[in-house]
């Protein structure tokens, strides 16, 4: 999911973490452009690599957008949108962001207008469609745009807009985040976490899971902040004592995985062995946080080891003033506290890369998809790290199971107000290690890496995870799977016992 590894107290109990960093993790193979704690507020952010702009792929971005099961007031099934170029400028005095989102998208299906999620704290000022101006209108949430579209027809949309952005209430009941959305500490710096929804408290969007797009972001900040988002950073300029970076994300993603992080950040990078870079971009003044974020270099490799090779062109971390952690897409949004910067946070929400951001789900009724299988991945990393047997790690998980039904609901028929839940993590893990023991490492981790190399860069259903595991193990598993993600007892130990 996004936050870390769920409800801070049951991930403690159970998975076997504590508030400091693994002490048994790698140094990094490479850490360059390290800050020092006696560095200045005002030097120059250390420089990071700009790397060339690309061409934009735009049949990568096709999606076949529906309507969510769980929230279907968010995000539509009209709008396939393939491109957001994001320009926007934040003013932390007087906390307003100015922006223009140009919008390549295609028509899912034909209707008379259509609409794209936007907070009403953000007002549009003009909208044009296809280079014409357009009538539009604001009501609560939605963007109202009034233009037919007819299926498979691609159009561009620019929406010119600004405001005073605030988070939006997200439902659930944990304790490491009540909002979502674009957030802003006290000194103007700003944050973004966003699942299930709440992209569109800051840019208007298809706020939905099945709808990937591609992404630039440019955004310009006074010094020395800079900003920070998705991809590779293509642009690093200062006009004016302002700083405008530019960002490009050249897969596709999800909304949810989308980040913007503004502030007074420092730059240093790291290498795994297996040559993949990561940026880590951390508050200037605190080398701690760098050591912490420097755990994703060896971390990558033993992730590569059973998953394959790193799945997209670039890498990082960026550490923020949240509680909590998310696996944006190829930029990890990591809190400010000793847990969320723990080793096994980092492995967890980089495992994400290849598990929900690679291929994501189509529905969030399927968000156990991406936490159960990374869940486990998190636990094998700890017994190899930590000395702690596997089988260990998962009685403790076995032994709340029930529990956790009762209190969420099964992991695949939760309970909607308390999305993020600890049964859409440790329940599906176990059943993947359930399926694990059956297979063997060798066979199970094939398979996990036939389902990423099947359905690379898409948005899919449980339907379609199902069959992939019935076909690659030539195994009867629908009582199996029915029973750990649907069911309201724990199932009995074994595959077969399903």
């Amino acid at each position: 999911m996004q936050r870390a590894a769920v409800a801070v107290v049951a991930v403690l109990l159970l998975a076997g973490c504590s508030n400091t960093a693994d002490p048994g993790s790698q140094e990094p193979t490479q850490t360059t452009a390290t800050a020092s704690s006696s560095e200045s507020a005002t030097s120059a952010v250390a420089a990071p690599t700009v790397g060339e702009r690309v061409e934009p792929d735009l049949a990568l971005a096709e999606s076949t957008p529906v309507e969510d099961s769980v929230y279907p007031a968010v995000g539509g099934p009209d709008v396939d949108a393939l491109l957001y170029d994001l320009d926007l400028a934040w003013a932390p005095e007087t906390r307003t962001l100015t922006g223009t989102a140009t919008i390549t998208f295609r028509a899912a299906r034909t209707v008379r207008r259509f609409t794209l999620d936007l907070a009403r704290a953000l007002t549009v000022s003009s909208v044009t469609f296809d280079g014409t101006e357009t009538k539009f209108s604001q009501a609560r949430k939605d963007l109202l745009i009034n233009r037919r579209i007819d299926e498979g027809d691609q159009h561009e949309l620019v929406i010119r807009y600004a405001g005073k952005p605030r988070p939006v209430p997200a439902p659930t009941t944990r304790e490491d985040f009540s909002t979502l959305g674009f957030t802003v500490t006290d000194r103007g710096e700003v944050w973004t976490m966003q699942e299930p929804y709440g992209a569109y408290s800051w840019y208007p969007v298809n706020d939905q899971p099945a709808d990937k797009a591609l992404y630039d972001i440019t955004v310009t900040a006074p010094e020395p902040w800079t900003g920070v988002a998705n991809g590779r950073l293509v642009a690093n300029t200062t006009k004016d004592e302002k700083r405008t970076t530019e960002f490009q994300l050249d897969e596709p993603a999800s909304s949810y995985l989308i980040t913007l992080a503004i502030g007074d950040y420092a730059h240093s990078s790291g290498t795994s062995q297996s040559g993949v870079e990561l940026d880590y971009w951390y508050p200037r003044g605190q080398p701690f946080v760098l050591d912490s974020l420097s755990a994703g270099n060896a971390a990558i490799d033993w992730i590569e080891a059973r998953l394959g090779p790193y799945p997209f062109s670039s890498a990082g971390i960026v550490a923020t003033d949240s509680m909590s952690a998310m696996e944006t897409q190829t930029m990890v949004t990591i809190g400010d506290n000793d847990y969320v910067r723990s080793a096994p946070v980092i492995v967890h929400e980089l495992v994400h890369q290849w598990y929900g951001d690679q291929v994501s789900p189509a529905d969030w009724r399927d968000v156990w998809l991406n936490e159960g299988m990374t869940m486990l991945m998190q636990g094998l990393w700890e017994s190899d790290h930590r000395g702690e047997p596997i089988k260990s790690r998962i009685a403790g998980w076995r032994a709340l199971d029930q529990g956790l039904r009762e209190d969420y609901g099964p992991p695949g028929a939760y309970d909607r107000a308390q999305f993020g839940g600890s049964n859409i993590y440790y329940s599906p893990a176990l059943m993947w290690n359930e399926l694990r023991l059956e297979l063997g490492d060798d066979e199970f981790f094939r398979i996990a890496r036939a389902w990423l190399a099947a359905y690379d860069n898409k948005s899919v259903t449980r339907d379609d995870t199902f069959a992939h595991w019935e076909k690659e193990s030539g195994l009867e598993l629908s009582a199996f799977f029915d029973a750990w993600i649907l069911g309201q007892q724990t199932p009995p130990r074994g595959v077969s016992a399903g």
